[in-house]
C-alpha cells in the first residue's frame, strides 16, 4: 500500500467547504516550478496554476492566481488592486504570511486571510491543477471554487 498523502492546512479548508478535488504528488524539482508539475503530470503548463504573493506599497500582502506558462504584470495588478505599486514578496514574508514553504504554496488555508486576485482566463478552463500546501502536492479542481470558496476577485494582469 502507498503512503497516505499528505493533510495540510490546504486539505482541511476544502474538506471544510466540502469542495471535490483529486490530489496528485510528484517528485518536487527545486526551482522547476509549473515546468517541472506540468511535465510529471502529462498535463498543459497552462492548466498549473501558481500562487503568487505580492506586497503593496504599504507592505500589505496580496496573491494572485496565474497559469503556469504565463506571468504577472506588477503594474496591472497594483491598479486591480487599487494600490500604487507591487512587488513580489520576499520569500520569508511569503512564508510569514501564508504559512506554506515557498514552492509549496496553496491559496486554501493560508496562515492569515490575503486579498486574492485570479487571471480571468483561468476561470473558464474546465479544471486546474493548484498546490495542496506541500512541494511536489497539487489538487485538481474546477476553477470556480476561486471565486465561491476563496472569494477572488476575477483580474486581467496576465503576460504571456
Amino acid at each position: 500500500m502507498g503512503k497516505k498523502p499528505p493533510v495540510t492546512p490546504a486539505i482541511r479548508a476544502l474538506r471544510a467547504a466540502k469542495v471535490p478535488y483529486e490530489i496528485f504528488e510528484y517528485p518536487y524539482v527545486e526551482r522547476g516550478g509549473t515546468s517541472a508539475s506540468s511535465k510529471a503530470l502529462g498535463v498543459s503548463e497552462y492548466q498549473v496554476i501558481k500562487t503568487l504573493v505580492f506586497e503593496d506599497e504599504q507592505g500589505n500582502p496580496w496573491m494572485i492566481l496565474m497559469h503556469g506558462d504565463h506571468s504577472v504584470s506588477s503594474g496591472a495588478l497594483a491598479k486591480a488592486a487599487g494600490t500604487k505599486s507591487m512587488k513580489p514578496a520576499r520569500p520569508d514574508k511569503a512564508e510569514k504570511w501564508t504559512g506554506y514553504q515557498v514552492g509549496g504554496t496553496s491559496p486554501f488555508g493560508t496562515r492569515r486571510p490575503i486579498p486574492l486576485m485570479v487571471e480571468e482566463s483561468i476561470l473558464s478552463l474546465e479544471k486546474v491543477w493548484v498546490n495542496g500546501g506541500k512541494r511536489g502536492f497539487l489538487l485538481q479542481l474546477h476553477p470556480n471554487v476561486f471565486l465561491t470558496v476563496l472569494k477572488a476577485q476575477s483580474v486581467m494582469v496576465g503576460v504571456c
